[in-house]
């Protein structure tokens, strides 16, 4: 797959309209079909997501995949589930959002200098993707990339995530661990736990782990001045 496109508005129109994987389509569709009884009387936005955020940011967050009632009902990455309230969290204290939280697209959220995306766009079933479902997506994050000029840093969030950007970047090497660093291609990538339910309520995440990943790649980036 071969992708031309001049703006991230023109990528992002390609990415929602995509069918590529037969089984990411059945199961997104069905899940907005279906719903979940605490979200029945909401509209399921059901289809591939975009990133979203500061298209001048010199921080690229990459996490893994839309969440099933999250990302794929409210139609943006880490909206509306609790993965997104711990990384939204970790990001307003270090400075790189507005604000604290966001349950919704129109919730007034800002990113500021950090663009977040996800190594596959679909919600997969058991939050699970199979490789040639994030091999198709692996194009769309290259041409975001080549479009997000001014990254300098890119924040991998777990190690399907961490494995993606290695290939983004270009490198083999490097094993997956918590404030892992990795340099190419003009980008660092830092590895992070992602954080999901099941990491920060066991403990293998938690608030000042993510909170160091986030001032480190503000620091790198240089973000300092910001307020």
């Amino acid at each position: 797959m071969t992708i031309r496109v001049h703006n991230l508005t023109e990528l992002n129109n390609i990415i929602i309209s995509c069918t590529r994987c037969p089984r990411l389509v059945e199961y997104r569709s069905s899940v907005a079909r279906q719903k979940v009884k605490r979200y029945m009387n909401e509209h399921y936005w059901g289809r591939p997501l975009p990133g979203f955020g500061d298209p001048s940011a010199r921080v690229l967050i990459v996490g893994l995949a839309p969440a099933a009632h999250g990302g794929n009902r409210t139609g943006r990455m880490f909206t509306g589930d609790s993965s997104g309230d711990f990384l939204f969290a970790s990001l307003f204290r270090c400075g790189l959002s507005n604000q604290s939280s966001s349950l919704r697209v129109n919730d007034g959220l800002r990113l500021r200098g950090v663009y977040v995306t996800a190594a596959l766009r679909c919600a997969p079933p058991q939050n699970k993707p199979a490789r040639d479902e994030l091999d198709r997506c692996f194009e769309y994050l290259k041409m975001e990339l080549s479009l997000l000029e001014h990254v300098k840093v890119i924040v991998a969030l777990g190690g399907i995530a961490f494995s993606t950007c290695k290939r983004l970047v270009g490198i083999r090497e490097g094993k997956f661990g918590h404030g892992t660093e990795i340099k190419a291609g003009g980008y660092l990538v830092v590895a992070s736990y992602h954080p999901s339910r099941r990491n920060t309520q066991t403990g293998l995440l938690n608030a000042q782990m993510l909170d160091r990943i986030f001032l480190r790649a503000r620091a790198l980036a240089g973000l300092s001045e910001l307020q």
